[in-house]
């Protein structure tokens, strides 16, 4: 049976500092830690997918640096099929600087490099080549838009699966939703793209409900420690996370992005996936950095049954 999941997306070098809190506009702190991990959503995804048991092949891009080949070695030690990681020659890997405070919360800010430069000719043609392997397409907004419409249409045209997790937010032409079997955004990404201020449960129901209208097949808005709400053809309910004191929240969004991919590479059906997701999401909060927060599936063996 065909399960390969085809991540399309962003690989960074994570330099993250944690201290007691964020820094205020023009403010120093002093006294954080700092740690230097590999991150990019799109690699992120990927990782947490591969770690939880999902058969994954990363198209994403890279500078012909240190940062990127340390990364593309990652991905060989996750089990990751890095055929399609492609080095740029012209451009540096991307990077991304994160402050976590003592609650968790973190800002985060991308030099994009190489990732920027992602071509939507370049992620046509790779969809193509693994067209007999993949049953997933998983999708994220940190390289250019182009691309990633181009690889949702090219890979609904060959019957694909397509998962988008649309962070960072970003208005999407209103053609493609129909297109996209999967979305995953959290609070502040549905309220960009449903036009509406999303506070609480009942606010992310609504605005589900306007993304399930435009066309998508099911809608499933992440909402931190309280789980997360799906709106599908059959289905319309908050489906609660396990309750856990959070260290780092970083990545807890690619952790489910992620851990929905292989579920559902699996044939999970709809809630038992989102059930899978959010317990791996749990996981991830509690630890620090992105990549190395994602459980294996061991961890999630006493949750999912």
């Amino acid at each position: 049976m065909n399960r390969k999941i085809l991540v399309i997306g962003s690989s960074n070098t994570d330099m993250v500092i944690k201290s007691s809190r964020l820094p205020s506009p023009g403010e120093t702190i002093l006294g954080g830690n700092f740690y230097m991990n590999p991150g990019g959503k799109g690699a992120n995804q990927a990782v947490a997918a591969a770690r939880l048991g999902g058969e994954v092949i990363f198209l994403c891009k890279t500078g012909n640096d240190i940062f990127g080949k340390t990364a593309r070695q990652h991905f060989i030690d996750m089990g990751i099929n890095v055929e399609h990681v492609i080095f740029d020659a012209d451009h540096p890997s991307g990077v991304a600087l994160i402050n976590v405070d003592e609650k968790g919360e973190n800002s985060i800010t991308v030099a994009s490099g190489a990732n920027g430069n992602l071509l939507a000719e370049e992620v046509e043609k790779v969809i193509e080549l693994t067209a007999s392997q993949v049953k997933i397409i998983l999708l994220q907004l940190e390289i250019p838009l182009e691309s990633v419409l181009r690889a949702i249409k090219k890979g609904a045209s060959l019957g694909k699966t397509i998962i988008l997790n649309p962070a960072p937010a970003q208005i999407l032409p209103d053609e493609i939703y129909p297109l996209i079997d999967f979305i995953t955004p959290n609070e502040k990404e549905v309220s960009l793209l449903a036009g509406i201020e999303v506070e609480d449960e009942d606010d992310a129901a609504s605005a589900a409900e306007i993304l399930f209208k435009k066309g998508v097949n099911n809608v499933i808005v992440t909402l931190g420690e309280e789980g997360a709400y799906v709106a599908s053809a059959n289905l319309r309910k908050t489906i609660p996370a396990k309750k856990v004191k959070a260290v780092d929240t970083t990545a807890a969004g690619d952790v489910f992005s992620g851990a929905l991919a292989t579920a559902l590479s699996e044939d999970m059906d709809l809630e038992s996936a989102i059930k899978f997701g959010c317990a791996a999401a749990a996981i991830s909060v509690t630890r620090l950095g992105a990549q190395n927060s994602a459980p294996f599936r061991k961890e999630l063996s006493i949750e999912i049954s």
